[in-house]
């Protein structure tokens, strides 16, 4: 997907407390190779490795500008692999087996 048919959200627009919420929400909503971006005036690193940790593999980050007034960031979200492990009963070790 291009980044003009992307998605933007412009978070300098949202209250501080809403931006990722709104981020992750989007995120959650996306099939396998959609994209959305994001525009701020900071680097949004911390907002990556939350979505890294929230979705492990899911999650292709690639800037588009990079400072110093403003950052724009095209994330797009891969399709989930599956492990034999995670859809086993024992999926993190729960069972103990």
């Amino acid at each position: 997907m291009l980044p003009t048919q992307s998605p933007v959200i412009d978070v300098r627009t949202l209250e501080p407390r809403e931006r990722h919420v709104q981020i992750f929400g989007k995120f959650d909503a996306m099939r396998a190779g959609e994209a959305l971006q994001i525009v701020n005036d900071h680097d949004p690193v911390p907002l990556r490795h939350q979505l890294e940790s929230r979705a492990p593999g899911q999650v292709q980050w690639a800037y588009l500008e990079s400072g110093p007034a403003q950052w724009r960031v095209l994330i797009s979200k891969l399709e989930a692999k599956v492990t034999e492990e995670a859809g086993s009963c024992c999926s993190g070790g729960a069972c103990g087996g």
